[in-house]
C-alpha cells in the first residue's frame, strides 16, 4: 500500500485585510506581492503615466524599465489611476482609505504632507487604519535621496567597481514591509487601532550586513575563503560552489579528496586549500553533481 503526502494548504493569514498601496518601483510592489500571496485584498493607486510614456504604460516607472518584473509583482492586484495632486485623485483617494485597513506608501515625508497624508491627521480621520511607510533611511535623514547601491554601500556591502548582483536593499526592505503590514494587523486586533511603522532600506541593507559587521565573512574567516571547505573553485568545465562546513561535511570532502586530516584547524591550511582545488581541477560538473548525492557534499555546479 503507498501512501501519498499532500502539499499543506498555504497559510493566508491576511485573509479579510485590505491593503492599498501608493508604492512604486520595487520595494512596494515587492511588499505588497508578498502581502497578496498571504491574502491579503490589495489595491494599488498608480499616477497617471508620463505623457511622453508609449500608450498604455503604467505611471509606475517599473511599468515602463521592465514591464515582466512589473507583471509579476502586480499579480493580484486591483490597479487604478488617480493623480493624487488633484481633488478628483483625493476623492478617490480617500474613498479607498475609508475601507483599507493597511496603508503602503514609499514616499519622503514633506511628500506625504503635500498629499494630505501625515499620520498624525490620517489617523484622527481614519483611527483603524495602519500605515507602514517605506523610505531610504530611517528618522530625520528620511528627505534625503538614495537608492539601494548607495544604502548597499553605506553598509560596506559593495565591494570592487562590480554592481551587487541583485537589489538587496530593496527586496530586504520589502521583507520588512510585509512583516510590517503582519505586526500592523496584529496592533490593530489587539489594541483597536491603526498604528504607524516606518521601514528604511538603508535599515535593511544593515540587516543584511550584520554577518559582515560581526566579521563573519571577513577574508580569512570559516566563511570568508578561509576554511578550503567553504569556497568557489574552479573544476574541469566550469565552477563550483562548495559549502562543506560543517564537520561531518568536512570529513565527506575530505575523504573524497583524501586528504589527511579534515578537523577544523587543517581545513583553514593552505595546503588542504591546494589539495582541494587540485582535486576538483580533475572533475567535471557531473561528476561533482553526482559526489554530492553519493557523499552527501552540499555543493552547487555552475557554468565557467
Amino acid at each position: 500500500m503507498t501512501t501519498t503526502t499532500k502539499t499543506p494548504a498555504p497559510l493566508r493569514p491576511l485573509k479579510g485585510v485590505r491593503i492599498l498601496s501608493l508604492a512604486l518601483n520595487l520595494p512596494g510592489p515587492a511588499a505588497l506581492m508578498r502581502c497578496q500571496q498571504m491574502g491579503a485584498t490589495c489595491v494599488k493607486l498608480e499616477p497617471p503615466a508620463h505623457p511622453s510614456a508609449p500608450k498604455g504604460t503604467s505611471g509606475d516607472p517599473m511599468g515602463l524599465y521592465n514591464r515582466a518584473a512589473y507583471d509579476v509583482l502586480h499579480q493580484g492586484v486591483k490597479i487604478a489611476t488617480a493623480d493624487l495632486k488633484s481633488e478628483k485623485g483625493q476623492a478617490a483617494l480617500h474613498k479607498e482609505l475609508a475601507r483599507t485597513d493597511v496603508l503602503l506608501t514609499s514616499f519622503r515625508p514633506s511628500a506625504l504632507k503635500k498629499l494630505g497624508l501625515e499620520w498624525k491627521g490620517l489617523h484622527k480621520r481614519y483611527p483603524n487604519l495602519s500605515l507602514v511607510a517605506i523610505v531610504g533611511a530611517p528618522g530625520e535623514r528620511a528627505e534625503e535621496p538614495g537608492h539601494d547601491l548607495t544604502y548597499l554601500a553605506e553598509n560596506d556591502l559593495v565591494t570592487g567597481l562590480d554592481l551587487p548582483p541583485t537589489l538587496y536593499a530593496d527586496m530586504g526592505g520589502s521583507l520588512m514591509a510585509s512583516e510590517a503590514v503582519l505586526q500592523a494587523r496584529l496592533h490593530q486586533l489587539q489594541k483597536g487601532k491603526g498604528v504607524q511603522l516606518e521601514i528604511a532600506l538603508s535599515a535593511a541593507a544593515g540587516y543584511l550586513a550584520l554577518p559582515r559587521s560581526w566579521g563573519l565573512t571577513k577574508k580569512g574567516s570559516a566563511v570568508g575563503g578561509g576554511h578550503a571547505g567553504y569556497r568557489v573553485f574552479p573544476c574541469k568545465d566550469g565552477r563550483v560552489a562548495l559549502a562543506a562546513l560543517e564537520p561531518h561535511f568536512a570529513a565527506a570532502l575530505g575523504a573524497a579528496v583524501g586528504l589527511k586530516s579534515s578537523n577544523i584547524m587543517a581545513m583553514f591550511a593552505p595546503e588542504t586549500h591546494q589539495a582541494v582545488a587540485a582535486f576538483l581541477l580533475t572533475q567535471t560538473r557531473k561528476q561533482l553533481d553526482a559526489l554530492a548525492v553519493a557523499k552527501d557534499i552540499p555543493l552547487y555546479t555552475l557554468a565557467a
